[in-house]
């Protein structure tokens, strides 16, 4: 069989789905600057750490909560550009940010950089969906771990470029913001001319023997999942590095490439566990990363700064390896509202019913 043959058979389009990745890679980058200038705004500014919190919970409340009421605004109206638009949001905060010179503007700039993040994330979801046919599990791995990889990375050029220049070389990454702009809009054509040939959503039997009750509680389980993720996850990126400098007396760059280590393992247990849940099912690996994570996580705090560094990498291994998974299932349990392309093959939805049952 040809690769051309194989494509066409399983419906993935490898090149947008590496390029939505791209893009993710990028829009996470740039996000991730945020927590990673931590201690150089505490320092500039004589940030408390409950104003450190507050700048967390600002970004987390714009980039999360906002993303349900855009991903059911686009479902409606699906806007092809809207990726671009979102990056453009993104560049405007961080450009910002480089010259916010009180807590308000930070307040402000790292707002704007969260709603670049809300406009940009239901619909890159959605069209990685649409690319990736019936490899559900690898293609949304695929566009995860561009994200994980853009928040592991953001530490380690903060780390590099921003640590030794000050608060104005953030704005360096809005080149990032500009290739982005580029590369989504790219994006944004296929997926325009894929909308004018879709084809009406097929609905699965498993789905359509579910209630709206059963579908709602089994939603409603994933997203507690996800939370309790995310919950651990801003725990770790906005704190690690304070946790780092003040127990174990390493330096800020130190503890950035510590963070680096973390993330870049939240980055490689995406695209594993995608893939193993791909070929071995994907309750599987969702019940191990609820559960193997919690081990370690309790000994973080009382071993040495190398154990520290070992556990938070076997951390993020465990913990990341469902994000694709619970993913998939959400969208499957609500077909339609993901945009399919021409093409597009209908899903076995068959582990759904063990799951919730």
């Amino acid at each position: 069989m040809t690769k051309d043959s194989a494509t066409q058979k399983t419906g993935t389009i490898y090149s947008i789905l590496l390029i939505i990745s791209f893009g993710h890679f990028l829009n996470d980058m740039i996000q991730s600057v945020i927590p990673s200038v931590y201690p150089i705004l505490r320092d500039e500014y004589n940030l408390s750490f409950l104003q450190i919190g507050i700048i967390t919970f600002v970004v987390q409340m714009t980039s999360s909560i906002m993303q349900p009421l855009v991903g059911a605004y686009t479902d409606k109206h699906p806007h092809p550009y809207s990726l671009t638009s979102g990056m453009m949001f993104t560049l405007v905060g961080i450009l910002l940010l480089s010259v916010a010179s009180t807590f308000g503007l930070i307040l402000l700039s790292v707002a704007i950089v969260g709603i670049g993040s809300a406009v940009f994330h239901p619909e890159s979801s959605r069209i990685a969906q649409s690319a990736a046919g019936v490899k559900k599990g690898l293609g949304q791995s695929i566009f995860q771990v561009g994200g994980n990889g853009g928040t592991a990375l953001g530490p380690l050029l903060a780390a590099i470029l921003i640590l030794p220049f000050g608060q104005k070389a953030i704005s360096w990454f809005a080149l990032a913001a500009i290739v982005a702009i580029a590369a989504l809009y790219y994006v944004g054509r296929w997926y325009k001319t894929a909308l004018r040939s879709a084809k009406k959503t097929v609905i699965s039997p498993a789905v359509r023997n579910l209630s709206q009750k059963r579908i709602r509680q089994a939603l409603f389980i994933l997203c507690v999942l996800t939370f309790s993720k995310y919950f651990y996850m801003a725990s770790m990126t906005s704190y690690f590095t304070f946790f780092l400098i003040d127990k174990f007396g390493v330096d800020i760059r130190q503890s950035q490439l510590c963070l680096f280590a973390f993330l870049a393992a939240v980055a490689a247990g995406t695209l594993i566990g995608g893939a193993i849940g791909d070929r071995y099912g994907r309750k599987l690996v969702i019940w191990w990363s609820i559960f193997g994570a919690a081990p370690f996580a309790l000994a973080l705090p009382y071993v040495n700064l190398t154990m520290t560094i070992i556990l938070a990498i076997v951390i993020g291994l465990v913990i990341s390896s469902a994000f694709s998974a619970i993913l998939v299932y959400a969208t499957e349990l609500k077909p339609g509202k993901v945009a399919y392309y021409d093409g597009c093959v209908e899903v076995d939805l068959s582990e759904i019913k063990p799951m919730i049952a």
